[in-house]
């Protein structure tokens, strides 16, 4: 049988949560957290997301409050009995002076599944947002499922970044090949928004041979990574954060 599950976070500028619920497979623990930010774990309860599966999570930043969300363990997208895909939804609003940082471990496609991941995000003109996605396509020695992402963020109203990708069996021909990943197996994207870059843009350069830094139309930056497995797309990721978003100390 397919799970329905909707886990929320509301985050208030004085550091409380005055909403923290979980749900099915999401279990959100509230944990320590050096320097200003609340923090939030998602705590994987069961193994998901399955074929056929819609989880989602929502989440409020209000005015002035500083949250950063991560995870416990990276998400399997696993096979499921449903013939259907599974569904994956995030949908985050952060406020006048908010900053977000959104952290995850990575998502794993597993031979056989079908995902479908949609995150969607709305900034007010003054927010801060560190958002990572990191994507393993296949178990060690397996070859992946099929993995849809969807990232749409909007400032102000206004789209600052609408960016899918397809990645396995079911996607476009040439995913795989020399122009998407070249044969490379973990992929990553770290976005960057932070007010300040209005006045100091990021330069666009490259992070060594597989990692890349893109300023956007906005104040903001985007970075992407290639790497042949999980923890090198990791140490390229957090490279580029230690450099251009380092953690306030109070």
């Amino acid at each position: 049988m397919s799970l329905r599950a909707t886990a929320r976070i509301v985050a208030d500028a004085d550091g409380s949560l005055p909403v923290l619920v979980s749900d099915g497979p999401l279990a959100l623990r509230r944990t320590r957290a050096a320097g200003p930010y609340t923090r939030v774990t998602v705590v994987g309860a069961m193994s998901a997301p399955l074929g056929g599966d819609r989880l989602a999570i929502e989440t409020e930043v209000r005015d002035g409050a500083r949250l950063l969300v991560d995870s416990a363990a990276a998400t399997l997208a696993l096979p499921g009995r449903s013939a259907e895909p599974a569904a994956y939804d995030v949908r985050i609003t952060v406020g006048a002076d908010g900053a977000l940082r959104w952290l995850p471990e990575q998502l794993v496609s597993v031979e056989g599944s079908e995902l479908r991941m949609r995150t969607v995000v709305e900034l007010a003109p003054t927010a801060r947002l560190v958002l990572r996605e990191e994507q393993i396509l296949g178990r060690h020695g397996e070859p992946p499922g099929t993995l849809i992402t969807r990232l749409t963020v909007r400032r102000a109203g206004s789209p600052l970044l609408d960016q899918e990708l397809a990645f396995g069996p079911g996607a476009p021909g040439g995913w795989d090949g020399g122009a998407v990943l070249a044969g490379h197996r973990a992929t990553g994207q770290l976005l960057l928004v932070d007010p300040e870059f209005a006045e100091k843009p990021v330069e666009a350069r490259l992070l060594g041979e597989t990692a890349a830094v893109t300023p956007l139309a906005g104040p903001a930056a985007l970075v992407t990574a290639v790497a042949p497995d999980a923890l090198a797309v990791r140490r390229l990721l957090d490279s580029a954060l230690s450099r251009l978003a380092p953690v306030p100390s109070v």
